[in-house]
């Protein structure tokens, strides 16, 4: 790369990723096919619309490429239609807001601050500004959606759209029981999947379908993929509506590479390999769970079913943000995180989400997880230790060392 300055930072960032150990639940590694799709001539042409019905010319390689990817998602997913367009999974959940909604129309979704998402509804997020938004908590003493304070809820306020889906949720959702409530009070039932989707498919959480009429997903997190999103549905007339939203509603030109990088992801997410990696993610967490647990770290709903955790910080003096500042010390990536309940601010937090997704793509096991847990419960009661610190971080480098990423 002749662009030296950029190049460096890149060669940090590589560093980085090799020297230490992943949590962000929402990340992952993605392997070198789908790296060289997403970085291949793709990126230089533009295809507005959809295969055979272009606004451009030049277009019979990426339409075979798109029509691939759609295929893929529709075999993987087990569903009928795919779009595979949308730039992120926030623009996925746009796009069915804009097919099946109006401005003022109500939206039903699990409160941010319960482990729900930015773009279900959020006052900052434009979801947030546009729809009429209600929102369901989680029991206070479980931490888990309490189904009979939703169904009251839905009766109340007859929500046209009735989301089910989180970003901080470690708990299975009852996809069955959001449908039944939907058909009940006429709603439309969206599942986003963002977070699960590869447990999805490798059987790990229970599918959206049938149940769901539409649902989202990222192609990254626990798929394996690309940054990128995806809309999934079975009924014909919804296809069509949400494919306009997409584009001209929403998008112009797809973005040729990364739906190559998906087709790829896709297909890898199809193999057996795929299918042990997901059970693995969830062993990795539940062992995670335990351990931490076992050294004294409470945990939001008492542990996990997938691959996420929420380490609770309100009996500690360490807010979510400074916890996320000393793990990183150690080379231990994760990210603040608000709690049901959370005496503290979004900026500062009472909680930390850690995720497995990524450390099991580089080959860690479940023995590994009470030395990662020993790390992060160390480095959390005693900060202010400078030498433990340092042996934490020597322990964190023999882990990833022990276990490289396919990246030079």
């Amino acid at each position: 790369m002749q662009d030296h300055e950029i190049a460096y930072w890149i060669e940090k960032e590589t560093w980085r990723q090799q020297n230490h150990l992943e949590l962000i639940a929402s990340e992952n590694f993605v392997s070198l096919d789908v790296l060289s799709a997403q970085g291949s001539v793709l990126t230089n042409k533009y295809a507005e619309g959809y295969p055979g019905r272009r606004y451009y010319g030049g277009c019979f390689a990426v339409d075979e490429i798109e029509k691939l990817a759609i295929q893929r998602a529709c075999s993987l997913f087990r569903c009928r239609f795919a779009n595979v367009q949308p730039h992120s999974g926030s623009q996925a959940n746009q796009a069915v807001f804009l097919s099946v909604l109006s401005p003022g129309d109500c939206i039903l979704s699990l409160d941010l601050r319960a482990g729900g998402h930015l773009s279900h509804g959020a006052p900052v997020n434009i979801s947030g500004k546009w729809f009429r938004v209600v929102s369901y908590g989680v029991d206070p003493v479980t931490h888990r959606i309490d189904e009979a304070v939703v169904r009251e809820l839905a009766f109340q306020h007859r929500p046209k759209l009735l989301i089910a889906g989180a970003s901080a949720y470690p708990r299975f959702i009852n996809f069955a029981f959001f449908r039944a409530l939907a058909d009940e009070i006429g709603a439309i039932f969206m599942a986003d999947i963002a977070h699960i989707a590869g447990l999805v498919v490798s059987n790990q959480h229970p599918s959206p379908f049938p149940h769901a009429h539409v649902v989202t997903t990222t192609t990254h997190k626990t798929l394996r993929g690309p940054r990128g999103g995806l809309i999934l549905c079975n009924e014909p007339d919804l296809a069509k509506r949400i494919d306009s939203a997409i584009f001209p509603g929403l998008q112009g030109g797809p973005l040729m590479h990364v739906i190559a990088a998906k087709a790829v992801c896709f297909k890898e997410a199809m193999g057996a390999e795929f299918q042990n990696y997901g059970h693995r993610i969830v062993k990795n967490a539940k062992a995670l769970a335990h351990a931490l647990m076992a050294q004294g770290i409470e945990l939001i709903a008492k542990g996990t079913d997938t691959h996420l955790l929420l380490v609770d910080l309100r009996m500690h003096a360490l807010s979510g943000r400074q916890a996320e500042a000393l793990l990183e010390e150690v080379h231990i990536t994760c990210n603040k995180n608000g709690i049901p309940q959370d005496p503290r601010s979004a900026v500062h937090t009472s909680g930390l989400r850690l995720g497995t997704p990524a450390i099991t793509t580089r080959g860690l096991e479940e023995h590994h997880m009470e030395i990662i847990a020993t790390c992060i419960t160390q480095r959390l009661h005693d900060p202010e230790n400078s030498s433990l610190t340092q042996s934490i971080r020597d322990q964190v480098l023999a882990l990833c060392k022990a276990h490289p990423l396919p990246y030079n």
